[in-house]
């Protein structure tokens, strides 16, 4: 059994990795003269892979039949639902950055030019798993819009997802690139794992507040999670000609990186702003999710989890019910785990990227994108 401990995890640094660049989950660390923002580097490494990864994708959206072509092009906010052009959010596109990152980090500019199929393909597979997921999940709202199967209906979006699941393999098998059948059975791989991970979670969904252990949530979200993350890392070191080594360092780091966002975004799931989350405070206690931090609250052994798991067992009431159970998950430990965990999970994918990327200027932009994908606030 995973231990509960309260408190900050203290990490340590590895070898080869700036000094302190990762401080404690969703706080700021002051800045060293002269250093520039993380933040900042991220955002151009999401900015410049935006804008190398939307081609590819428009170019391979529009290959669709067009009953698919409309929903895909709806869903990623390039399309009003009546087919007007729109100019909505296509996401962060993190995925591809980290596939174009570390693609740079192990071969420079040519390998990073030469992973662009790659990372239009990682981002056509996250969005298969957002269109299956909002329809499994009942989720009316993505990026400040409705759904596709909220506008189009369940099977037209489930479809549509299969659809850009077959067009990312394609892309990958029309690759000339010699790494490309390598990295179309790592992400036909990486797919499975989704599913696996996917069905877990509905599967626990089902099962009593009390039945349900923290190490195989940890499993889970690692799956769901974690897995297209290390999967995205991968890809970007197989372009680059990376060795074995190098190639399973980096899908650990970004697993790493994945799970220890899933903490924070579960954390964030109970107490976040929902000026900023597009979504109402404290939905997933609500839907009655087993998160990670519930879970590990469950667990606890606390009285306060006995209350939870009371609270649990019967279907959501009011605000009341709602600012009792997130109290509840508070008082045993679960925010606090969470927050502990997120730590020790970025500390052990710092680990991992040193091990694949030893030199820190290198490895500077991988870091960049999971310090960003980690470090928020509620």
């Amino acid at each position: 059994m995973t231990e509960i401990r309260r408190g900050a995890v203290a990490t340590r640094r590895p070898t080869g990795t700036p000094p302190e660049r990762h401080g404690p989950i969703g706080t700021q660390r002051e800045k060293e003269p002269g250093e520039s923002s993380d933040g900042h580097e991220a955002a151009v490494l999401l900015s410049e892979s935006r804008a190398s990864v939307d081609p590819e994708l428009r170019s391979a959206l529009a290959s669709l039949p067009e009953s698919m072509r409309r929903i895909a092009l709806y869903h990623f906010g390039w399309q009003h639902a009546d087919g007007t052009p729109a100019a909505d959010n296509a996401g962060k596109a993190i995925r591809p950055a980290l596939v174009l990152t570390a693609a740079t980090a192990l071969g420079g500019s040519a390998a990073r030019a030469a992973a662009g199929r790659a990372a239009a393909a990682v981002e056509l597979v996250h969005n298969f798993t957002l269109l299956h997921d909002d329809v499994m999940d009942r989720d009316a709202t993505r990026r400040h819009r409705p759904t596709a199967w909220a506008v189009f209906g369940d099977a037209d979006a489930i479809l549509a997802g299969d659809a850009l699941q077959a067009l990312a393999l394609r892309l990958l098998a029309a690759d000339p690139h010699p790494a490309s059948a390598a990295a179309a059975i790592r992400l036909a791989d990486c797919v499975m794992e989704l599913c696996e991970g996917q069905h877990a979670d509905t599967a626990m969904e089902r099962r009593p507040p009390t039945e349900v252990t923290l190490d195989e949530t940890l499993v889970m979200a690692e799956a769901k999670t974690g897995a297209l993350l290390g999967c995205a890392c991968a890809l970007g070191a197989l372009y680059a000609g990376a060795a074995t080594e190098e190639v399973e360092a980096l899908d650990a780091f970004g697993r790493q990186a994945g799970l220890a966002f899933q903490l924070i975004d579960d954390v964030i799931g109970i107490w976040g702003d929902p000026r900023h989350t597009g979504k109402p405070a404290g939905a997933d206690l609500a839907a009655r999710k087993k998160s990670l931090p519930v879970v590990a609250a469950l667990t606890s052994g606390t009285p306060a989890a006995a209350e939870l798991a009371e609270l649990y067992a019967a279907p959501y009431e009011d605000q009341e019910d709602l600012e009792r159970t997130a109290l509840a998950v508070e008082r045993a430990g679960g925010r606090d785990w969470a927050q502990a965990q997120a730590a020790d999970r970025m500390a052990r994918a710092m680990q991992e990227l040193a091990r694949a990327v030893p030199e820190p200027e290198a490895a500077g932009g991988l870091l960049a994108l999971a310090e960003f994908v980690t470090r928020r606030s509620t």
